[in-house]
């Protein structure tokens, strides 16, 4: 009878999440309005699934009217290995439950690390949280196989009132990004592997979150001090998402949700370029021998 039950509820919330998507396709595709969020995972989904994010263009409309959620996913998805080991989540941008299902998150040890608790949380799959600033982690050193930070950086130092009551979270230190990604590094095993992902263009202080140039990326990199880089950008088009280049990027704007009293022309849902950058910790994660 539990399992019945469960079904029963099951396919009722599917059924009130493809009524939500209609509303939101009959209402216009407006990014925020009723629909939005299960439209998106919807897509996200779809992506993950097709898994060839990383092989040459996007097609035309990918992500048409989505926030850079449908660049993140699938970029991060198409480079991180199956294998085991123990990975952090910098910012708690994987505490999903359609995420964590992901081949390869199965073999993973997950920590998340995030400010404060959320509402939903999956100890059951055993995904393991704690809650501090990315600034002073409270890991050893050379822990991590993996370390992700998407969309989380440029939080860092930051008024996080928006996201977190705290009114001590409340700061203005756009530069701490720096002490956060040496953070990151430090509890990165030798050889291990971090992703990243920032909003990226023209750069902006927005007040909850800044908006990185090519300078601050590079700053970030600078920081890392990786022994191999490599990063991708993506623009946002009217017409979706398209792979894309910094100096085409560099005059990009962000469509600030938080502010903004209407839409802009091209309907854009936030950043309207990203750049992802996968740095590797210099080292070999192998024991030293015995002497």
């Amino acid at each position: 009878m539990p399992s019945l039950l469960r079904r029963y509820k099951n396919a009722k919330a599917e059924r009130r999440k493809a009524e939500k998507r209609r509303d939101f396709f009959t209402q216009g595709q407006l990014p925020w309005s009723e629909g939005y969020a299960e439209h998106k995972v919807a897509e996200i989904t779809r992506a993950l699934t097709a898994g060839h994010f990383g092989q040459g263009d996007l097609a035309a409309g990918y992500g048409f009217r989505l926030d850079e959620r449908i660049i993140e996913y699938p970029w991060l998805f198409s480079r991180l290995p199956k294998s085991p080991g123990l990975m952090l989540d910098a910012g708690s941008v994987l505490n999903f439950s359609y995420l964590l299902q992901h081949p390869a998150l199965e073999a993973k040890k997950l920590h998340i690390c995030t400010l404060a608790p959320e509402a939903d949380c999956f100890w059951s799959k055993g995904v393991s949280y704690i809650f501090a600033d990315l600034r002073k982690l409270p890991y050893r050193d050379c822990l991590f196989d993996w370390v992700v930070c998407l969309s989380t950086i440029e939080h860092v130092g930051m008024d996080n009132t928006m996201l977190y009551s705290e009114k001590s979270q409340k700061e203005s230190n756009p530069d701490d990004f720096v002490i956060a990604v040496r953070e990151l590094r430090r509890v990165l095993k030798p050889g291990g592997t971090a992703y990243f992902s920032v909003p990226f263009g023209q750069q902006a202080n927005l007040g909850w979150q800044q908006i990185f140039n090519q300078k601050k990326v590079e700053q970030l990199i600078c920081a890392f001090e990786p022994c191999h880089r490599s990063f991708d950008y993506f623009y946002y088009h009217p017409l979706g998402w398209q792979r894309s280049n910094a100096p085409e990027c560099a005059t990009a704007t962000v469509f600030d949700i938080h502010h903004a009293k209407g839409y802009d022309a091209d309907f854009a849902a936030a950043a309207r370029a990203v750049c992802c950058l996968e740095l590797k910790k210099g080292g070999s994660s192998l024991p030293a021998p015995e002497v």
